[in-house]
Parts: structure tokens; C-alpha cells; sequence
């Protein structure tokens, strides 16, 4: 589903301290746009309504987090969800930005030391012709290595079974190692875990919630 235009997003956005108009221009030195500059970067890939980024930081401000969504309109819903979340803390370790996701090497270079990358719940792109536009595969994972290092982690969630599999296989043939996996999160052993709007419907749907982490070996191809 669509959002609908949101007049009000853009001018807020443009007001809002944590969002960066020209993302290109923090290429390389993305920790120097943080208050806290010597703090680890993660970084959401389609951040969307930004339930998932606002509660992450909030509940870890010893981390600096990146979100990166295409869509004002949805960005703009992102920002007053998180300024929500935080209440009256100022936000300091979030930045947002509108950008495309399959061109993020543009944005995003080795020095900004991007340790962990989330993508939670991408559009599945089920017919074929569609499937290099996964934000899992192959073609996408080559333009994380260009800034990723030795060790760096993908978080991957979603309610697909197609799109898990084939992301398993992208994964091993692009230099990811997958070192947690299960395909029904909220049966799992693991104790974080902060749901996306997605997720909570899916869940409220029976759907069971495929998660894996990969790690990359840091090869080049």
C-alpha cells in the first residue's frame, strides 16, 4: 500500500536537526554529523515510519544510527515517531537522510566505520526480472562490501520464505557467513528485539518472522 503524499514531511524534515539534506556530502565523515563522534555506526536500510531506528537508539545511545529511506513522505512519519519515542531526550543518535538504497555506496564510504547494517522486512521483489533489486541481493551486497570491513554484520528480518531462502544463498556467495538463523523469531531464544510496524502485522497475521544475522569475511570479489 501506497503512503499518500504528506505536504507537512518535506518542511519538517528541513527543520529537524537530524536529518541531512545532501547526504553525499557526509560521505567519509558521517561520524563527524554525531555529538558523540567516537560511538559505533549502524546503519537501517528503508528505514520507513522509523519505529524500529527511534526504539533501537533510544534504548542504546552508546551507538550512532543512520536511516536511510527513499521516501520523504515516509521519513517525515519516521521523524515525529522518534521524537515520540524519545520524549524529552534530545536525539542525538539518529540521523536521517532520503536517498536511494540501491546507490548507498554514493553515501556512504570505508571511513565512516559502518559496523552493522539492519534491513528489515524489503519489498520481497518476487518476479523474476525484479529479484536484482532485493536489498539482499548479490548486486546490493557488493556495494555494502565497498564500505563494510572484516566482520561487519547484516541483521535481516522478514515474513517472506522465498525471499529468506534466496537470501541465504546471496549471502554464501557474496563472502557472508550466516551465524544465527531461525525462521520463527518471536518462538526464539533471542532476547532483543524491536518489531517494525510490518512485523507486528505479519505476527498478528500467524506469520512466523524469518531472522538471520550474516558476517562478512571481509574477501573481495
Amino acid at each position: 500500500m501506497r503512503m499518500r503524499r504528506k505536504p507537512w514531511a518535506r518542511p519538517e524534515l528541513d527543520a529537524c536537526d537530524f536529518f541531512i539534506k545532501e547526504p553525499e556530502k557526509k560521505r567519509g565523515i558521517w561520524k563527524y554529523a554525531f555529538e558523540k563522534r567516537e560511538q559505533p555506526i549502524y546503519l537501517e536500510l528503508g528505514c520507513g515510519k522509523g519505529s524500529f531506528i527511534g526504539q533501537t537508539a533510544y534504548d542504546h545511545p552508546e551507538i550512532n544510527y543512520i536511516g536511510v529511506d527513499i521516501k520523504s513522505d515516509m521519513l517525515g512519519v519516521g521523524r515525529r515517531n522518534i521524537v515520540k519515542i524519545f520524549g524529552d531526550r534530545p536525539v542525538k543518535n539518529i540521523l536521517l537522510t532520503a536517498y536511494n538504497v540501491e546507490q548507498i555506496e554514493k553515501i556512504i564510504s570505508p571511513n565512516d566505520g559502518v559496523e552493522r547494517i539492519y534491513i528489515n522486512f524489503c519489498n520481497p521483489w518476487g518476479r523474476e526480472k525484479h529479484k536484482k533489486r532485493r536489498l539482499t541481493h548479490t548486486r546490493q551486497l557488493e556495494h555494502y562490501k565497498s564500505f563494510l570491513k572484516k566482520g561487519s554484520e547484516i541483521y535481516f528480518k522478514t515474513d517472506d520464505d522465498g525471499l529468506f531462502d534466496e537470501s541465504l544463498e546471496y549471502f554464501s556467495e557474496s563472502g557472508f557467513e550466516v551465524t544465527y538463523l531461525t525462521r520463527d523469531l518471536h518462538r526464539s531464544e533471542v532476547e532483543y528485539n524491536v518489531e517494525t510496524e510490518h512485523e507486528k502485522m505479519f505476527s498478528q497475521e500467524g506469520i512466523p518472522i524469518k531472522y538471520c544475522i550474516a558476517v562478512y569475511s571481509g574477501e573481495k570479489q
